[in-house]
């Protein structure tokens, strides 16, 4: 195992860069997600500390070593593509222990490793197989298993359960979570699904337009994102945003037509200025009449055990996460009320979280 130090990571094409002097240290053993929209960066930041792309400035270290010029198959990392990526005239045995072939490790050790590696991912009944005839699950596995008999330093994952269905994602998830507690090797992985995010991280890094907008432990980033554009990105359903002016007594915001939403008081803020405040739809509970803020419903989707309403509040749209069945109709009017501590706060110009 090894860490991975990013410092000021600049990365160009000509005159457009992608990379604007990112730096992110990943401690020895973490699992570390990058995610982000498309486009931000972030499956270029892993190739570039794979080898893949060249380093246009700054330095990265694996282990304490700098990798700037080091040949790919020198860094001692394993990478895991999108596309399992695997040769389909190899048994699954074949296509595991083909690096170690490359290497020219003994059968002996190349079938012991193999063996390990198909026992942790659940494979043993498959090495006999090829591609064609195990699940897309299944191949991610044996792609993952690849990556395991190397015993790399860190493994680099890019976008690994993109190509799988809604239900064996989570499966995924679940099962790549248990395998890194057990090998414990340094993981940097990167997804567009900050649910993926959430739920495998030690470490989330959020990027956008190529670089870092926060960096922090998974609740860390839900509970105190540091501007409008983290608030939006994590969490699911997104964070509702409404614009208004903060009270003189900064207790609570009021929408130009005069709605109020309470929040706990915010030191550093300033009395009247336009602030944009920010409540996450499962913080939304159905008041008593009266209490609340009155919602326009425009929208109703029910799911069973909780209900997602839509609706707009003094002409701005918000959103609720409900645990309970309605009987509503377009058009009414439901009274949502939470708790002020939930409420959050950011500049209406610059995006950024105000305390």
């Amino acid at each position: 195992m090894a860490s991975v130090e990013i410092q000021n990571v600049r990365k160009a094409y000509g005159d457009f860069e992608t990379i604007k002097g990112v730096s992110v240290e990943v401690p020895d053993g973490a699992f570390v997600v990058l995610v982000g929209p498309s486009g931000c960066g972030k499956s270029t930041l892993l190739r570039m500390i794979a080898g893949l792309e060249e380093i246009s400035g700054g330095t990265i270290r694996i282990d304490g070593r700098i990798i700037n010029d080091v040949e790919p198959k020198n860094r001692d990392i394993a990478m895991v593509f999108q596309n399992y990526a695997l040769y389909p005239h190899m048994t699954i045995a074949e296509n595991m222990g083909f690096s170690l072939r490359l290497a020219k490790k003994s059968k002996e050790e190349i079938a012991e490793r193999v063996n390990d590696a198909a026992r942790i991912l659940g494979l043993t009944d498959y090495l006999g197989r090829y591609p064609k005839m195990l699940s897309g699950g299944q191949r991610q596995r044996v792609a993952m298993g690849r990556a395991i008999v190397r015993n790399p330093k860190v493994f680099l994952f890019d976008e690994p359960l993109s190509n799988l269905d809604a239900k064996l994602r989570v499966q995924m998830r679940a099962e790549l979570k248990d395998i890194h507690a057990r090998i414990k090797t340094t993981t940097v992985y990167v997804t567009h699904d900050q649910i993926e995010a959430m739920t495998m991280a030690d470490r989330i890094v959020v990027m956008r337009d190529g670089i870092v907008e926060q960096v922090g432990a998974p609740l860390d980033l839900y509970d105190r994102p540091v501007n409008t554009f983290v608030a939006s990105f994590i969490g699911s359903p997104s964070m509702n945003f409404i614009t208004g002016k903060l009270g003189e007594d900064l207790t609570s915001v009021t929408t130009e037509n005069g709605v109020r939403m309470p929040l706990g008081k915010h030191a550093s803020a300033t009395p009247g200025s336009e602030v944009t405040y920010g409540i996450r739809p499962e913080h939304l509970a159905i008041g008593q009449a009266g209490e609340g803020i009155p919602v326009t419903v425009t929208n109703i989707e029910p799911t069973g055990s909780e209900t997602f309403v839509q609706g707009t509040v003094d002409g701005q749209k918000i959103s609720a996460l409900l645990r309970e069945r309605l009987f509503i109709k377009t058009g009414e009017i439901l009274n949502l009320a939470f708790l002020p501590t939930n409420g959050h706060v950011f500049d209406t110009a610059s995006g950024i979280r105000i305390d």
